[in-house]
Formats: C-alpha cells, structure tokens, sequence
C-alpha cells in the first residue's frame, strides 16, 4: 500500500474508528480470499465500503473490467482516493443504507457485492436497509461477500430469516491483521423465502464521483 493510502486510512481510523471498523487496512489474503469466485464474467460488481481499495485492486487482478465496478463510498477522504485511484470505476458518495430508495442501475442486474462495512458495529435495523437495499439488484444467483473478524456470520440468523436469506462462510484468512473469515450470503429458493421486508422511511442522498466532474442528487 502506498504512504498516501497509509495516512488516508490512519486518518480515518483516528477522526472515526466506528465507521472504519479495522485496525489495520484488509491483507492480501482476505482481498484474495473474498474475490475469489467473482470473475470477469460476473457482470456489473459492486463494492460497499471499498476503503482505500484493497478489494477494489484484487477485484481488478481477478478480471472484473473497472468500468463494471460501483464502489460506494460514505467517508468524502476514501470517495476522493478511490475516484483517483479508479478513474474508469463508478464512484459514489453514499450511505449503503440509502441503496434501496435510488435507482442507480437503470435495469442491470448485479453479479455481485463485496462488502467492507463494519456490519457488527450497526443497529439491527441498518444492516437489514443494506441486505434489503442490495438483493434489490442482485441477479438471483448473485451473492453478497462480507467479512467479518469474529468466528460466526456477522448477519444474525433472525435477519437472515426474515430477508430470505441464507449465509456460508466461504473460508478463513488467518494472515490477516486480525484474522478473518468471509461469508457468502444468497437469496434462499424463492419457495421457500415466504417474506416481504419492512418498509424503510429515512432518505439519502447520493455524490456520483467521476473524473473531473460530480453529481449530487
């Protein structure tokens, strides 16, 4: 990683380690490991909380074109990094919970989610805004990736249950600073989901970075 990724993270850990939820940016290992079974076939990838782009860069190693990637971003420093880093990518400025209320992807179903956020640090009711938000545009073979530093899913049994979901751990990164797993969450067989999720009422707003200009909405 270079010095200015370095500080740009050490700043955001010191100014809101909450919202960081690391101490130290992801290793190779769980980059490699939570990329893994996503390749230049996926479709359109999106990351939530891509950081300074440690998943970001191995999703490029594993053949995902940059212009098929939407990094969303809430920290202004990290949109500011990975819009220079990733010129050609979809940068947005945004909270992951406001997904569900935009209408982002004009119809094109998304192979796929990487997901940094410190989901153990959230209230029940915003992590059950992201899942919903992001199965509203998976394909239905598409899977959410989450990693998590504590040995079980992140994703209470209870919210899985009631989104129609289900969760697998897909493997362990020992080597990461601290050690980590990955877990792979997919829409259960639609005969067996029987759910409907519960309305949300808060609003967002969204900054679309792209080289050389912004929009905000």
């Amino acid at each position: 990683m270079k010095l200015r990724e370095t500080l740009t993270f050490l700043r955001a850990l010191s100014s809101g380690p909450g919202l960081v939820g690391a101490i130290a940016p992801s290793g190779a290992a769980l980059a490699k490991l939570i990329t893994s079974e996503i390749g230049h076939d996926s479709g359109p990838i999106v990351e939530f909380g891509p950081g300074t782009g440690v998943f970001t860069q191995a999703l490029l190693a594993q053949g995902v074109r940059e212009e098929d990637l939407t990094l969303v971003e809430y920290r202004s420093d990290f949109a500011k990094l990975l819009q220079e880093r990733f010129p050609d990518a979809r940068v947005l400025r945004m909270d992951a919970g406001s997904l569900h209320k935009q209408d982002l992807f004009h119809n094109a179903p998304v192979g796929a989610i990487v997901s940094g956020l410190p989901l153990l640090n959230m209230p029940s009711r915003k992590i059950v805004r992201i899942l919903s938000g992001a199965f509203r545009y998976m394909r239905p073979c598409g899977a959410f990736y989450q990693f998590t530093y504590v040995p079980r899913c992140p994703v209470p049994r209870t919210f899985l249950d009631r989104l129609g979901l289900r969760a697998s751990c897909l493997g362990r990164a020992l080597v990461n600073i601290p050690p980590a797993a990955v877990y792979r969450i997919t829409k259960r067989e639609l005969s067996k989901s029987g759910h409907t999720s519960s309305p949300i009422q808060e609003t967002g707003s969204v900054e679309e970075l792209r080289a050389g200009h912004r929009v905000l909405s």
